[in-house]
């Protein structure tokens, strides 16, 4: 390995080994779970009377997790040290009705979730993976990690102009998979996947399923300092948040003037609003049943919140070598350069000068290099959980994250030192 690589590369291994764990939400709020276990966190039922025991907890919904450490003698207004991420990331979705076909093929019909970059899935070999929902009210996690699936590119001989005039494709028509051969049979994928799942077909009563390229992530490069791998945006992050609230959690607890909390929603990128997106009331109502569990009123709560700050964590662009056009001209964040502080005065980012200064603090704290991220005037900005958060809670927020190329292609690449010095970055936040 290159003496140009200053870390190593533990983090960014355990990354893509999360990354290949984790074809779906469900999945990757799961793999985070079972790393907090071994952190020593116990899960909470929402259900439940939660009581005013110090230590890490957490509490799963769908796709989303949220997890926090109360330290030994923490006061009722504690605040809280937040690092929003999300965990779902653009692809394709099966629909209700799935088996469809034409002509003698066997095909999957799907809904296009968020918005992925369609060429990216076409011609790749595809697993399926997510949950199903049983007859007794509980759910499986479901993946079938082989090549199962494929949405066929026309031949150039039938589309002479794709390589003058660009791709063009129909969300409806052209992006359906292909998964065998023969006559359309109503059931047939469900039945399918309850066998790979070890259920009766009769006993799934419901199902949220997606395709998923089979690729494993991998090193880069000449001397591998870029990781490819699928659904960096924006699992890199939560990976990087759950690493750090982990390894914070084995500090002293006089050493946590804060509560750390890992905030993983779904839904992201198509809005945010549903009972486990950042729109929603999941995020608010663990922060105050905490404050509450340790005896905590009405003025603690708006004590703790007044006091506490969220890093809203998620991909941002670096500068891309063929159409560095499309970037602002004085901001171009590069691959291994650190994470980046992603700024927009209209507040589609919900950082200000103060929260500058305390994402500057942390990266200084933990001897973390930093960038800044600022769109082109003449190009739409993009958004996060960020102002979501900060509006709906009245949080101050902060957007950071990392520089990648290919955001929302079914893989996508990033430096390999950045998710690194990421985890580096909200660990100290997470104890300032």
């Amino acid at each position: 390995m290159s003496s140009r690589h200053r870390f190593d590369r533990a983090h960014t291994d355990d990354l893509m080994s999360f990354l290949a764990a984790s074809p779906s939400p469900y999945h990757a709020v799961a793999n985070a779970a079972a790393r907090l276990e071994v952190a020593g966190f116990r899960q909470v039922e929402e259900t439940a009377a939660w009581d005013a025991s110090p230590g890490g907890k957490y509490v799963l919904r769908g796709g989303a997790i949220i997890a926090w450490y109360v330290p030994e003698g923490a006061a009722a207004h504690t605040p809280f040290r937040i690092v929003g991420a999300h965990t779902d990331s653009p692809n394709l979705r099966v629909k209700p009705l799935p088996d469809t076909g034409a002509h003698g093929w066997r095909q999957i019909a799907v809904e296009i979730y968020g918005g992925t970059l369609l060429n990216t899935w076409l011609d790749r070999d595809l697993g399926l993976a997510g949950r199903i929902s049983l007859r007794d009210g509980t759910d499986r996690l479901v993946n079938i990690d082989r090549a199962l699936l494929r949405v066929p590119q026309l031949a150039v001989h039938l589309d002479r102009s794709a390589n003058t005039d660009g791709l063009k494709l129909d969300r409806q028509r052209h992006m359906q998979p292909i998964w065998g051969l023969g006559e359309v049979a109503e059931g047939d994928l469900i039945r399918f996947v309850a066998e790979e799942a070890g259920v009766a077909p009769e006993d799934v009563t419901g199902w949220d399923l997606m395709p998923h390229a089979i690729e494993p992530p991998s090193y880069l490069g000449r001397d591998r300092e870029l990781v490819a791998g699928p659904r960096m945006d924006n699992l890199l992050s939560v990976h990087a948040a759950t690493a750090a609230l982990a390894a914070v959690a084995g500090q002293p607890d006089d050493e946590l003037p804060c509560i750390p909390v890992l905030a993983a929603f779904d839904h992201e990128e198509n809005g945010s609003q549903s009972d486990t997106g950042a729109d929603g009331p999941l995020l608010g109502t663990v922060l105050e049943r905490s404050v509450f569990a340790r005896g905590g009123t009405y003025e603690d709560r708006a004590r703790a919140f007044a006091g506490t700050v969220c890093l809203s964590s998620d991909t941002g662009h670096a500068v891309h070598p063929n159409y560095a056009e499309r970037h602002d001209p004085t901001h171009h964040p590069v691959a291994n350069g650190g994470p980046i502080l992603k700024v927009n005065v209209n507040m589609r980012y919900a950082t200000d000068g103060s929260g500058r200064a305390v994402f500057a603090a942390a990266c200084e704290k933990a001897g973390v290099p930093w960038q800044t991220f600022v769109s082109n005037n003449s190009m739409p900005c993009g958004t996060t959980i960020g102002p979501i958060t900060a509006a709906r809670h009245g949080i101050r927020t902060v957007d950071i994250g990392v520089a990648i190329l290919s955001m929302h292609s079914a893989r996508e690449l990033c430096g390999a030192d950045d998710p690194y010095l990421l985890a580096n970055a909200l660990t100290a936040f997470l104890t300032d």
